[in-house]
């Protein structure tokens, strides 16, 4: 296993932070093309509520930048992060547009694009192609399980096997692949976690995201989780689950994310994910970072 600053250091040189862009975008399971509503776990803000907004790709990277460039340092490298919802859900010139206007960003030395492997058509991947040849280019893909049952429940909308055709198509044209997996999925116990994993080991996944399930305000899972119908992992359970994963690893991969943290403003649960820091230091005590 390999850090993600540890990979970044030795791909870049330096450290590298990202400058999150929203677009003009939705998802296929929002807007009525394959469902509605979104994942159950997903929040208005699609996994953006981090993300700068702005009127133009240019005015969001300033904008990120700026608010990390005084801890990042002069030597430090940005990745443009396109974050928010399914950001290959839109008309291949749509996105071209705005990968070239990210790349041509004063600091933007790579790209990161997080989507859904059923919205990788094959003019999207000409884009993309177009891109990778540009500059080092990384697609993050919401996986979340293998489980084509657990899928259905949370409402996903694309089956598991679309995962594993995208990981062999991105790949094929240069793309870096990062599969984001939740552990804590209702109805999910270790060995169905631990087989999202090999899944995704299989396929070819470059990079990894873990995060626990977490709840948050006017979602579908808070409604379950307020009957009492879905319980939400502890600190020591999740990481416990989080190493096995690792030990599943090859020696190359990269874990980008050990786990992920809810905006505190909108989170119901785990509280224990509130604390960043004591949550930081528990990661880089057990895993010798």
């Amino acid at each position: 296993m390999i850090t993600a600053n540890q990979y970044f250091r030795k791909v870049f040189g330096h450290k590298m932070y990202k400058a999150s862009i929203t677009l003009d975008v939705t998802c296929p399971n929002r807007d009525g093309s394959k469902g509605v509503g979104g994942c159950i776990f997903c929040s208005e803000g699609g996994s953006g509520e981090f993300s700068c907004s702005g009127n133009s790709i240019k005015e969001q990277v300033n904008k990120a930048i700026d608010q990390v460039k005084d801890k990042a340092g002069v030597d430090a490298g940005y990745i443009a992060y396109f974050q928010s919802f399914t950001n290959t859900y839109c008309s291949p010139e749509y996105l071209e547009k705005a990968l070239e206007e990210a790349s041509l960003c004063e600091g933007i030395e790579a790209v990161s694009i997080a989507t859904r492997p059923d919205c990788l058509g094959s003019e999207i991947l000409n884009v993309l192609e177009k891109q990778a040849k540009r500059m080092p280019l990384f697609i993050e893909l919401g996986l979340q399980t293998s489980s084509d049952a657990t899928a259905e429940f949370i409402n996903r909308c694309y089956k598991t096997s679309e995962y594993v055709d995208a990981v062999k198509a991105l790949k094929s044209i240069g793309a870096n692949v990062i599969t984001h997996i939740i552990f804590g999925l209702p109805g999910e116990n270790v060995d169905m976690m631990m087989d999202t994993v090999r899944l995704s080991v299989e396929s070819g996944s470059d990079g990894y995201k873990f995060t626990c399930l977490y709840v948050l305000e006017n979602t579908p899972l808070e409604k379950l989780y307020r009957d009492k119908q879905v319980e939400i992992l502890g600190m020591e359970e999740y990481f416990d689950i989080v190493e096995e994963a690792i030990a599943l690893l090859p020696d190359n991969a990269v874990v980008h994310r050990f786990t992920g943290d809810g905006p505190k403003k909108i989170l119901i649960a785990p509280e224990w994910t509130k604390n960043k820091r004591q949550v930081v230091n528990y990661i880089n005590r057990r895993f010798g970072l």
